[in-house]
């Protein structure tokens, strides 16, 4: 298959998006000139994804309870603490999960700190001091004004870590991730979006109000476990569950997926050859607004370049990226529109890619920026899409791109012929395609995204 004959597909599938508005640049641009307040959010109001939720999804599942002060008692001196579960999904075992944090919290245990990492997040324990799960509230990630750890001083809404996605908006993309792990593929633990209030949360802001602070957060069961990816060679991990786990970070472009969010449980007492289970966690730095630079620690790991199995090769045939986009906007409709864009075009990508036999290795190399001489270029996939969008620049309908035999003439064809010199990776698709299953999914020309 003609890198040519790719940029058809894709002109024709994404018939309907604006490619301009995945631009990184293009994105910061907007972001950092933004009309007066619109998109930015007050200190001391609720997370606007909370304003935007239906009364009825807001209080859908309430837990309030009262904690009796004791001066004599170690428990929380708050009198008032409260557990609001903010989404229509009401699965058992996120049900399970709010209800068990619920109770926790009516014995009076307080939330606890977490040393590591950048942003804050909370331990939530059983009465018994079992760990049952971790709390990260929107307004302590990291550049937010109520991180704990000093790496503050934006509102919410602006520029964070990583360009594409706003201050005060991974919580929202925790449970975007476990929602879209159908049938618990990849193992993300169950997580919901919830309103916590408790005054062992984190307030930077002047004064000694002693009253509970409310705050959106993500809650997600915590995971035993005994290392991390980091802590071990990958040659102890199955290829299965890369697989999983590399799927998942494609369709969601994970910008982070370093080794110490990958959990590593134990299946035997002792480390044998594929015998250690991979857990997937902190997914706040997926679905970005726009195509950017993702990184994927398993990329160069052995695993990666081994060919997909039957299992996972019917689970990719059978993903529906329109319906993931509808589910998304039913369940966190705070989602923004450009991100859900972004797990269209990534998962069709997945779709058409594994359809061609490519390897996990290849589809990360494909959607990977390169640097060379100092500079960042644009990956291949970015550079696809590109192509792409010139072909709807010049005005090729649905039709006409498929019967014309001489379309090149009306694509810049110096860009089309770099990106032939530059990358690798899309030369994969010169190949006929692997036999399998076609995707299961309506041209994107019929869709409204």
């Amino acid at each position: 298959m003609s890198i040519k004959t790719l940029c058809t597909e894709i002109s024709t599938t994404f018939l309907v998006v604006d490619f301009c508005s995945l631009s990184s640049a293009n994105l910061k641009n907007v972001m950092y000139n933004l009309p007066g307040q619109t998109n930015l959010l007050e200190i001391n109001q609720p997370l606007a994804c909370a304003a935007t939720l239906p009364a009825s999804t807001r209080r859908l599942f309430k837990m309030a309870v009262a904690v009796d002060q004791d001066s004599s008692s170690t428990t929380s001196p708050s009198s008032v603490s409260t557990l609001d579960h903010l989404s229509v999904h009401d699965a058992p075992q996120i049900h399970a999960l709010v209800v068990e944090v619920a109770i926790a919290m009516a014995s009076g245990v307080n939330p606890e700190p977490v040393a590591s990492g950048l942003g804050g997040a909370y331990f939530l324990r059983a009465k018994n001091g079992d760990r049952i799960a971790v709390a990260k509230p929107v307004d302590e990630e990291p550049l937010a004004f109520n991180n704990p750890k000093g790496y503050n001083g934006r509102m919410l809404g602006q520029p964070g870590m990583k360009g594409s996605i706003r201050i005060g908006e991974t919580g929202l993309r925790e449970p975007a991730a476990y929602l879209l792990d159908h049938g618990g593929f990849a193992g993300v633990p169950p997580t919901a979006l919830v309103e916590f209030s408790h005054v062992q949360f984190n307030s930077n802001s002047s004064g000694s109000n002693s009253s509970p602070l409310f705050k959106i957060a993500s809650l997600q069961r915590f995971v035993d476990h005994d290392s991390d990816a980091g802590d071990m060679g990958p040659s102890t991990f199955s290829v299965a569950d890369v697989h999983h786990i590399g799927i998942l970070d494609i369709r969601l472009m994970n910008l982070d997926r370093h080794a110490g969010n990958i959990l590593v449980r134990k299946q035997n007492e002792s480390y044998g050859r594929g015998d250690a289970e991979l857990v997937p966690i902190d997914h706040g730095y997926c679905l970005p607004e726009s195509l950017d630079d993702p990184y994927f620690e398993w990329l160069h790991w052995p695993q990666a370049s081994i060919p997909f199995s039957e299992t996972a090769v019917e689970y990719v045939s059978c993903l529906n990226p329109y319906k993931d986009a509808e589910l998304l906007r039913t369940e966190l409709p705070s989602i923004r529109e450009s991100s859900i864009r972004v797990l269209v075009i990534c998962t069709i990508f997945l779709k058409q890619a594994t359809a061609y036999g490519l390897s996990l290795a290849d589809m990360g190399e494909i959607m990977t920026r390169e640097i060379n001489g100092g500079e960042e270029n644009w990956s291949a996939l970015e550079n696809l899409c590109m192509i792409a969008k010139a072909r709807l620049n010049n005005g090729l309908s649905d039709d006409n791109v498929i019967k014309s035999d001489h379309v090149e003439e009306d694509i810049d064809v110096s860009h089309e012929d770099r990106l032939n010199q530059e990358s690798d990776a899309p030369r994969v698709f010169h190949n006929s395609p692997a036999k399998g299953k076609p995707s299961k999914f309506p041209r994107f020309s019929l869709m409204i995204v």
